[in-house]
């Protein structure tokens, strides 16, 4: 991507000034007010991260809908005002198209209140080690190098332009975690044991083999349907947990994890769409077609996501309503 249009870091070492470090810093106030607003960060030290960590310089350009497609807005626009709505946008608690190929999106910024809630939920404490699924623009690693320390961060991604923009962005900022090209869904085994694993793409499944690079104990927390699936690791073949009550919708993980040929994402209802209904036709895949789901939905008080969950367990892995045992269970495909 390019367009960085001379943003720097005050805090990288040899790096140009930053001409939109007072502006930004005001900017990414107003951003953790907004984000405190909607209740996430209630951890001192993540708002202390989403305070401090310069947002603009991961975002040096993006796209928003415009009458004649995407628009471009960027750092380095000639147009005082446009460069001030740039900087506005990119501090507004909203995701961003960060790069767009043949009309279709491939990578973007996430909400940043999501993106909160998403590192309270997995709670990585002191000393902790973490591997992120999808680099993106590389802020997300930086909040999690601001609270762990970089040497404690490795985030991977399936395409090499991307990384090497997150390696970029996060130099100008000041930070230099391991940024890896690889397919995620295959782990990162050479910088294993990890304390928690979190992905930011949405995927089909969990990669059964992520639960043997974890340590006992650890939580994986994921993008599953349109929900976040939080599991914690019991062993190298098992891991179980429930959904976080918020929704979320992100950019397919692609490469061998990505939804195998044949699956159908949930099909449009034939009845009055509600989201928590099609939250459970989407995890339910191809064992139920939308209008049974919809009516299991009704059925059992259209149940809310915290009661949905995931199990790993010896080379199974089915997703659950209520009782990982009980009597509404559906099968995941299965990756090694």
């Amino acid at each position: 991507m390019g367009g960085a249009g001379g943003t720097g870091s005050s805090g990288a070492t040899g790096s140009a000034p930053d001409p939109f470090a007072e502006a930004a810093a005001a900017e990414r106030r107003a951003m953790v007010r907004r984000i405190e607003a909607v209740g996430a960060l209630r951890d001192p030290a993540w708002r202390a991260a989403f305070a401090e960590v310069p947002r603009h310089l991961f975002v040096p350009a993006y796209y928003v809908p415009g009458p004649a497609g995407y628009e471009r807005l960027w750092s380095g626009d000639p147009d005082p005002a446009r460069r001030a709505r740039w900087l506005r946008g990119a501090h507004q608690d909203t995701a961003l198209a960060t790069r767009v190929r043949d009309g279709e999106l491939v990578s973007s910024a996430s909400q940043p209140s999501l993106m909160a809630r998403m590192l309270e939920a997995l709670g990585p404490g002191d000393g902790h080690d973490v591997l992120e699924i999808g680099a993106g623009t590389g802020y997300n690693a930086a909040l999690l190098g601001h609270r762990l320390g970089d040497g404690h961060v490795t985030t991977v991604d399936l395409d090499e332009e991307i990384t090497e923009s997150a390696r970029a962005h996060l130099a100008a900022a000041g930070h230099r975690p391991a940024v890896l090209t690889g397919d995620g869904a295959r782990g990162c085994r050479e910088r294993a044991p990890y304390d928690r694993i979190v992905a930011t793409c949405e995927m089909p499944a969990i990669p059964a083999g992520w639960l043997a690079q974890c340590r006992p104990g650890a939580r994986i927390l994921a993008p599953l349907s349109t929900g976040l699936i939080l599991l914690t690791v019991r062993g190298p073949d098992h891991a179980e947990g429930r959904f976080l009550a918020t929704s979320a919708y992100f950019v397919p993980l692609r490469g061998g994890g990505a939804r195998p040929p044949g699956q159908r994402s949930a099909e449009p209802y034939p009845e009055v769409y509600d989201d928590e209904a099609g939250f459970l036709a989407g995890l339910a895949g191809q064992a139920l077609e939308p209008r049974e789901a919809l009516t299991l939905w009704h059925h059992e008080g259209r149940p809310e996501r915290e009661r949905f969950g995931v199990t790993l367990r010896a080379g199974r892995q089915w997703a659950w309503l209520d009782d990982p045992e009980g009597p509404h269970a559906w099968p995941l495909p299965d990756y090694a």
